[in-house]
């Protein structure tokens, strides 16, 4: 089924603002939300939107969280973010680590005690619209073993990377498990198989079912190194900010753990290169980019929809997923 992205977002807004979310919050993680399905990135959008329902119904998502300052400093500021959802948590935190950037030269947000916040890739926006470098990471319950274990000990470790290139932004996301958990939660909630390769079962035997992978733990990116880049993003992220490790952190989707706060943490780092090395900094960075296009290649992020000017864009959601969320939203507006 199609819709109109502006549409899902003003719908999303709505719904986030009656569970007790401000218009400013519930915008900023509405248009998040809905921006990872105009990017094609189905996985982290409106498909987890009735997991957030169930989360904040239930006490999992606290809608009337803030960013609660810890220390501050020239460079450095860390956040709690007192159970609140990820996606406005990250994005006023690399709107705050750009100013500091901007200032400095170099800056460290950390927030730890928030929730799942979508694609990471969103959120470096702040930095790229001021032509500033971001490197932000996350964390998320323990799904992935370390390479040759039999235990989850760390999340899909994602980590994103804007880079300000010319002619368009250099954008890179992903996540550091063979496949990001999304895809897998998207297959499963459609009764869905996945590929070989992607994950094992919970007594770690590989799997094509989408369920019995949901429930078991995923692969990690090229073996030994993904694992070794995903502890990585574990201890910049948990690690760095204070916060709770992966196999501390309840799963978004099991409805048992629907009212414990995820505990996620996030690092967002910023650097500013007019400071570093003035425009030869920036023309070294379009260098890049266009040393791809000659190549024959492609920039990675080229085609993504800036959040903030998604328009007339449609967007797919399957019929199931589409019925879910209209039933929330009529019965949220009975509430």
């Amino acid at each position: 089924m199609n819709f109109l992205a502006t549409d899902e977002i003003a719908q999303t807004t709505r719904s986030l603002m009656q569970f007790g979310l401000s218009a400013e919050n519930s915008e900023i993680t509405a248009r998040s939300i809905v921006c990872s399905d105009v990017w094609g990135a189905a996985s982290h959008g409106l498909m987890r939107l009735p997991f957030y329902f169930a989360r904040l119904e239930k006490g999992g998502i606290n809608p009337k969280a803030t960013l609660q300052s810890l220390t501050k400093a020239a460079s450095v500021a860390t956040f709690d973010g007192n159970a609140g959802m990820g996606h406005w948590q990250v994005f006023k935190g690399a709107e705050i680590g750009a100013a500091m950037a901007q200032e400095t030269g170099i800056s460290l947000v950390t927030i730890k005690n928030s929730n799942h916040c979508g694609a990471l890739g969103i959120y470096l926006y702040p930095a790229l619209d001021r032509n500033l470098l971001a490197i932000i990471t996350s964390t998320g319950p323990a799904v992935m073993p370390a390479f040759g274990g039999k235990k989850a000990i760390l999340s899909t470790s994602p980590i994103a990377a804007g880079i300000p290139s010319a002619p368009v932004p250099i954008i890179i996301d992903l996540a550091t498990s063979a496949v990001a958990r999304g895809k897998i939660a998207s297959a499963a909630k459609n009764g869905g198989t996945i590929p070989e390769g992607w994950a094992v079962d919970k007594e770690g035997n590989p799997t094509t079912d989408a369920q019995a992978a949901l429930m078991g733990m995923l692969s990690p990116l090229g073996g030994a190194k993904g694992f070794a880049l995903a502890l990585l993003v574990e201890s910049l992220s948990a690690g760095l900010s204070g916060g709770e490790t992966a196999i501390n952190i309840p799963d978004m989707f099991k409805a048992e753990d629907d009212a414990r706060p995820q505990l996620v943490s996030h690092s967002i780092i910023t650097i500013d290169p007019m400071k570093v090395a003035g425009a030869d900094s920036l023309a070294g960075f379009s260098e890049i980019a266009q040393n791809i296009l000659n190549s024959g290649g492609r920039i990675p992020g080229a085609k993504r929809v800036h959040p903030s000017t998604i328009s007339e864009e449609m967007i797919t959601i399957p019929e199931n997923i589409a019925d879910e969320l209209a039933q929330w939203a009529k019965r949220l507006e009975a509430e």
